[in-house]
């Protein structure tokens, strides 16, 4: 039986480190992406430059290819519907329009019982006025926006007046929790029941973009396995087939909190390349191409730190030890807080 073409949308370092999990495995990869400087198009088999709205290019990249999925959840749903509807694409469309709003993710991760901070739906801003009791807090467009992005921290109400918000978008207004650490928890479903889930990861956030990951997180057993039950209660309730991440915040009295669903293989998961026997890329296309199952092997204890902007060029010209693995995004323009690429050290 010969091996499906996957076909990927979106073509960023997720997509590229897709493409290079998918061609261990001998599978073709096709990247449809609206940035013709995509860098996952060094990484693929072929690369289709257009809109995601184009349907020519759609039709030209749906032609091409037995299975689609996705680096990143800002995709519209539309476009996601349309393929669908002639291949499978998974993790499936309405998996993405249930967490590309806000609202609705948070909505969804409540009628499962599972603990969120406070969160309140906001059209104006004399709904903000209303809610002294969420400040301090953080107010985050509906849709869109990733590191930061449409995201406007607020302590108290005279911030209001400070703050550029244009209040013809739609907000979620969400309580800070009182912050110990975040985790998060990297799991790859291949069908009902059927999983395989890293252990949790510690992470680091700089400027609200992800700095450094580790494992082992130091957290009890408690939040350990906690955490691994909740990301599994999300995963058999969406249906979902391929690598999802949940992040977690724990406050300072060990409660544990979803902050966020990425439908996706996720930026604290890089690590899993050389600290496991499967990494979280390798996992996602084999459970979207329907290949084997395989148990998870931990290699070895790990770090990983993220490089943005200019630092990249300290680290093209470093020079790695024997535990070191150093991963160049291939990105043409380097722009402030952009990542770059990664380092993975391995440290056990």
């Amino acid at each position: 039986m010969s091996k499906p073409i996957l076909g990927i949308i979106g073509g960023g370092q997720l997509g590229s480190m897709l493409a290079i999990a998918a061609n261990k495995l001998e599978i073709k990869t096709i990247v449809f992406c609206d940035d013709v400087d995509a860098p996952a198009q060094n990484f693929s088999n072929e690369f289709i430059y257009g809109q995601y709205n184009d349907q020519a290019k759609i039709n030209e990249f749906v032609n091409k290819v037995d299975i689609v999925t996705y680096e990143f959840e800002n995709i519209p749903y539309e476009t996601l519907d349309k393929i669908n509807k002639i291949k499978p694409v998974l993790p499936k469309p309405s998996v993405n329009r249930i967490i590309q709003h806000r609202l609705a993710e948070k909505d969804f991760i409540n009628k499962l019982n599972i603990r969120t901070t406070r969160y309140a739906y906001i059209e104006k801003k004399s709904e903000l006025e209303s809610l002294k009791d969420f400040l301090p807090g953080l107010l985050k467009t509906v849709t869109l926006g990733y590191d930061g992005k449409g995201q406007y921290p607020i302590k108290n109400l005279e911030d209001l007046d400070s703050l550029n918000i244009d209040y013809s978008n739609r907000y979620i207004l969400e309580k800070l929790v009182n912050l110990k650490k975040e985790i998060s928890i990297i799991i790859t479903r291949f069908n009902d029941k059927k999983y395989e889930i890293y252990e949790p990861i510690e992470n680091v956030h700089e400027d609200q973009i992800l700095k450094h990951s580790k494992i082992p997180a130091e957290i009890d057993n408690k939040i350990l396995e906690q955490s691994k039950l909740w990301a599994t209660y999300i995963a058999e309730e969406l249906k979902y087939v391929g690598t999802l991440c949940v992040e977690f915040f724990i406050d300072k009295n060990d409660n544990l909190y979803v902050n966020e669903i990425a439908p996706r293989v996720h930026n604290s998961g890089h690590l899993t390349i050389n600290a496991y026997n499967v990494s979280q890329f390798e996992n996602h296309v084999r459970a979207v191409c329907q290949l084997e199952q395989i148990s998870l092997k931990k290699i070895s204890d790990a770090k990983m730190v993220n490089i943005i902007g200019d630092q990249i060029t300290i680290y093209r010209n470093k020079k790695l030890k024997d535990n070191e693995f150093f991963f160049d995004y291939l990105k043409k323009e380097i722009k402030s807080k952009r990542k770059m690429g990664h380092l993975t050290t391995l440290t056990s």
